[in-house]
């Protein structure tokens, strides 16, 4: 299990005043001094964060895995195929969200991803992952493509308000978890982790890998700083082992 830190919103902070800092870049530089296993960032179409400088830069300064979130469109997959990361995440993406709003709809993308996007990899070694909801349907089309790996949403769980809600959640991730493992594929999760829900969810859903976290990080670095946060997290995942 490893952390893999979102930096986003390192992108979001900096672009408020466009005056070039904080950078990305060196941001992701302190998260792997401090434990973090990689950096992942989500270049959109409106490139309200993230921009596509950024991406080349981010290729060369990190030096454990990057993770590129992206929707499945063409001007994405040459950016990736350029960039050559670790992994590619396939997300779903809408210009009025604020933020990545759920999994993908895997029926409703099944055939493109079969006919157009997976085949626009098989020459490169890099790794694909779709993010999904804790669904069995969609877990097993996303094995059916060949899928190297899902990230479960866990946007659902984060924002559940009671604690029947909760468990009912960390029961689906788990179910999830489970079945994606028997189908060979890697399991990653993601979305609305922070300081007082990673516990539960990394006690209680098993075979996790990549743990994606951005917004709640970068959040909580305000007030301990970066290097001391990347610390607070990884150590509730060590915990957990």
């Amino acid at each position: 299990m490893q952390l893999l830190v979102n930096v986003d919103h390192v992108a979001t902070l900096r672009n408020a005043r466009g005056e070039g800092y904080p950078d990305p870049a060196e941001a992701a530089k302190v998260c792997e001094q401090s434990g973090a296993s990689g950096i992942v960032f989500h270049l959109r179409k409106d490139r309200r964060h993230i921009k596509t400088e950024d991406v080349y830069r981010l290729k060369e300064t990190v030096t454990g895995n990057l993770d590129f979130e992206m929707a499945a469109t063409d001007e994405m997959l040459t950016i990736s195929k350029d960039v050559n990361p670790e992994l590619i995440t396939l997300v779903p993406e809408s210009r009025e969200e604020l933020t990545t709003e759920g999994g993908l709809d895997m029926k409703t993308v099944f055939e493109d991803f079969r006919d157009r996007v997976f085949p626009a990899y098989e020459d490169t070694n890099i790794a694909i992952s779709l993010f999904v909801d804790p669904n069995e349907k969609d877990i097993e089309l996303a094995a059916k493509l060949g899928s190297d790996a899902i990230e479960l949403h866990t946007g659902t769980y984060a924002n559940a308000t009671t604690e029947a809600d909760r468990n009912h959640e960390l029961s689906r991730l788990k179910e999830g978890a489970e079945l994606a493992h028997s189908l060979n594929m890697k399991v990653n999760a993601g979305h609305g982790l922070n300081l007082d829900n990673l516990a539960p969810l990394v006690e209680t859903v098993p075979h996790l890998n990549d743990i994606s976290i951005g917004h709640a990080l970068v959040s909580s670095a305000l007030f301990f700083g970066l290097d001391n946060t990347v610390k607070k997290f990884t150590a509730i995942m060590q915990n957990a082992e």
